[in-house]
This record gives C-alpha cells, structure tokens and sequence, in this order.
C-alpha cells in the first residue's frame, strides 16, 4: 500500500517534533490524541499557532485519518463520504477546541462523529461490498 507524500511528512514531523515536546504532549503523542479526554485536550490546542504547534499537527493529522475511515464506511454503507477540503486545520482545531470545553467528559472523536453525523454528505457513485480487507 502507497502513503500520500503528505502523511510521510507529518510523519517525519512529529518524530522530529516529540524529542522538543512539553511532557504533557508527548504523552499525547505515545497514547494516541484520539484517547485522549475533551478536558485536557482543550487547554493543549492552540488554533492560532497552526499546524506549527506539534499538538495542533497531531489532532489534524488525527482528524484526517478518523475522516478518512469514516468516508470508507459512508461509502460501503449509502455512496455518499463527505468532502475533506472542508476540514482546514482552522476548522478541525476550532472545532474540537470548541466541542472540548463544552463537553469535557467526552473525546475528540465525539466531535468528529456528531461533525460526521450532522455535515452535508456527498453522493457518488460506489459499488458496495469493492473493500475487501478479508481476503
């Protein structure tokens, strides 16, 4: 299976980036931002520090990939996946900052299913049952 040039540079990036981080990011970093609770997750965010901020790069590269699953799924499920150009790293950042703080108890990914669940999906044509993982 190919990667995009793009996951092998945020790849490189955070390898690059978890021998500079705060304890408290590199613990994100060996669990898995998505494991993480709403509570801490949102004092770490940092929108307006962009994707230079090795925290905001790990939730979007996170993101990307949950988003890209999900798609999967829609597809299998109805021919429809949502259009990722959507998710700007200003949008996903603001997004689960936001969803964090309200909700503190939850996960990141709580943001991501209710943005799933609730974002304007895209129809097109697919052949259900073409993945074949099993075989």
């Amino acid at each position: 299976m190919r990667h995009s040039p793009f996951y092998s540079i945020i790849a490189a990036a955070l390898a690059c980036a978890a021998g500079t981080l705060p304890t408290s990011a590199q613990s994100l970093l060996s669990q898995g931002i998505g494991t993480s609770n709403c509570a801490r997750l949102a004092t770490d965010i940092k929108p307006s520090e962009g994707l230079g901020n090795p925290v905001n790069m790990m939730l979007y590269a996170w993101t990307q990939g949950y988003v890209s699953a999900a798609n999967v799924a829609l597809l299998e499920y109805n021919a429809t996946h949502l259009d990722m150009s959507a998710l700007t790293d200003t949008k996903v950042l603001g997004m689960i900052q936001d969803y964090c703080k309200a909700h503190p108890d939850k996960k990141p990914a709580n943001a991501l299913d209710d943005y799933i669940r609730t974002a304007k999906k895209q129809k097109t044509e697919w052949t259900t049952g073409t993945v074949l993982w099993d075989e």
